[in-house]
């Protein structure tokens, strides 16, 4: 049984209307297909057989008249050199046999056609409609999930995790940077990062982010515009729900921290990012 979808592309592939990868794809369905390869056969064969459907048309009255007007050239000598035979049935002039205009049969053919391509690009433009159907829906799936996030990091900052730091400094100084998912597989992940550039310390909080295997760690870094290389600020592991707590400080002094990642590197840790980064934001 041949697919619905199947069929359309078969109608455009018929009349040659169909290209790009969508061409691609059919053509190679088409290779191993037996049942779809008759069917586009008899497409095109309907499509052969409207040009030798349409009826023959009458000739135009202009035509009409041209044609009389020779007959009667040619039989007005005869009928001048022949007086005594007025009266005896002339000779049946030889008439032209009329064919009909060979381009009405391919006209019907190219309306066919153009049918084809009407009902072709409305078909394309219901596909269109679906795909930004199909965006809207994603978006709004982002849209809740970045709520469900900034939730989350709500709940994170006014929790206790950060109530050590927030008694040993100024709370007016403290920098805070949401960290996204970079990957793509932990959509659901949620990591705080609140910075002190005063006392030089932060602390580093993490929920949902995957377990990693027992020979890798996910490492801390702080962007500073005044080195070549992130500065190292720790390695952590995740409990068996996805959460941690890092009290960092830098190994170098950082002056302008502007964005804080995660990288997940070999056991211990690396003084230079070597893995992916799973996960950034900046101040």
């Amino acid at each position: 049984m041949i697919a619905e979808h199947h069929e359309e592309l078969a109608s455009l592939y018929a009349f040659d209307l169909l290209e790009g990868p969508e061409l691609t794809a059919f053509e190679t369905e088409l290779a191993k297909n037996s049942a779809l390869r008759a069917l586009v056969d008899d497409f095109r064969r309907t499509a052969a057989g409207l040009a030798h459907t349409a009826p023959e048309p009458a000739p135009s009255p202009a035509l009409r008249a041209r044609i009389l007007a020779t007959i009667a050239a040619q039989s007005s000598p005869t009928l001048n050199s022949q007086p005594s035979t007025l009266h005896s049935a002339p000779p049946p002039a030889e008439i032209l046999p009329f064919r009909p205009i060979l381009w009405t049969g391919w006209a019907a053919a190219a309306c066919f056609a153009l049918a084809t391509a009407y009902f072709g690009a409305n078909y394309f433009a219901a596909r269109t409609q679906l795909a930004l159907v199909s965006n809207d829906a994603e978006f709004t799936r982002l849209e809740a999930q970045s709520l469900t996030q900034r939730l989350e990091a709500e709940r994170i900052l006014n929790s206790g995790y950060i109530a050590q730091l927030q008694k040993s400094g100024d709370v007016a100084n403290l920098k805070i940077a949401k960290l996204a998912d970079l990957l793509g597989n932990s959509p659901q992940a949620v990591a705080i990062a609140v910075w002190n550039p005063l006392s030089q310390s932060g602390v580093l909080t993490v929920e949902k982010l995957p377990v990693l295997q027992r020979d890798q760690d996910y490492q801390l870094w702080v962007i500073d515009p005044a080195y070549k290389d992130p500065v190292n600020g720790g390695v952590f592991t995740v409990d068996a729900n996805g959460v941690a707590r890092l009290d960092f400080r830098p190994d170098q002094s950082v002056t302008a921290a502007t964005t804080f990642a995660i990288s997940r590197e070999r056991k211990g840790g690396v003084s230079k990012a070597e893995g992916p980064l799973v996960a950034a934001g900046t101040l």
